[in-house]
């Protein structure tokens, strides 16, 4: 198997863990402190990657290895608990701490998108004179300078990894369907009463099987590839695409 895809798909797997943690964790502070501790009690208010990993092995160990490995797209998932009376009982503040979620993934995508602007300021990357090929070429969006500095050139895959990863999470859990984020997030913009009704159908197995799945084939196939050029036009406003 090729060095490069396995080193790659460490980079990612990383970035993952980090990425998916700060969004779990930001749900768990954001519901401590909205009155709901179950997420608390149950060790998620944390930075640590473990108690977010021992609560879903498969979303964050199987699933991401085996999907890169097959695929060469890294996929899974983590979660953290609360309390479905809470939620029900203050629609409102089930849908502020589904807010924070995205709302870490910006964060770091922002400021990963910092390091690398001053990287580039600073001459610790230079501009790439073309890219291609969307997301499958990250490790081309930010190049050193020094191409054969083996530590630069990881800094600057690891960089632009969180900055995709990050943006591409931070949209697709805005997506309007359950179980997504998005799917609480819009129950700020009704009454309390059809948040209830509406939560109550979102909550069904059935509904949330469906809705992620027509999630992914959606952003994957509509979404992403403009996504990816849209970041990158804000990155090199000056270089050609093809």
């Amino acid at each position: 198997m090729d060095p490069n895809f396995i080193s790659f798909g460490i980079t990612c797997y990383l970035v993952f863990v980090v990425s998916t943690t700060l969004h779990e964790a930001a749900h768990a502070y954001a519901a401590m402190k909205l009155g709901d501790l179950t997420a608390y009690y149950g060790g998620q208010v944390s930075l640590n990657p473990m108690p977010h990993i021992e609560r879903e092995p498969i979303g964050m160990i199987a699933v991401p290895v085996v999907s890169y490995l097959w695929g060469g797209a890294l996929f899974g998932w983590a979660s953290a608990p609360y309390s479905v009376d809470w939620a029900n009982r203050y629609p409102k503040r089930a849908a502020l701490m589904a807010l924070a979620g995205p709302v870490a993934n910006l964060f770091l995508a922002f400021i990963s998108y910092l390091i690398i602007m001053c990287g580039l300021k600073l001459g610790w990357f230079t501009n790439p004179q073309s890219v291609s090929g969307g997301l499958i070429g990250m490790t081309q969006f930010t190049v050193p300078i020094i191409e054969d500095d083996a530590v630069m050139l990881g800094i600057a895959t690891t960089l632009s990894t969180f900055l995709y990863l990050n943006v591409f999470l931070f949209l697709f859990n805005l997506l309007p369907v359950s179980p997504l984020d998005g799917s609480a997030i819009i129950k700020v913009f009704m009454s309390d009463d059809v948040a209830r009704r509406y939560q109550k159908v979102m909550s069904d197995p059935m509904n949330s099987l469906i809705g992620i799945v027509v999630a992914f084939m959606v952003f994957r196939t509509y979404i992403a590839p403009h996504l990816s050029w849209l970041v990158l036009k804000i990155l090199y406003p000056d270089i050609g695409y093809s």
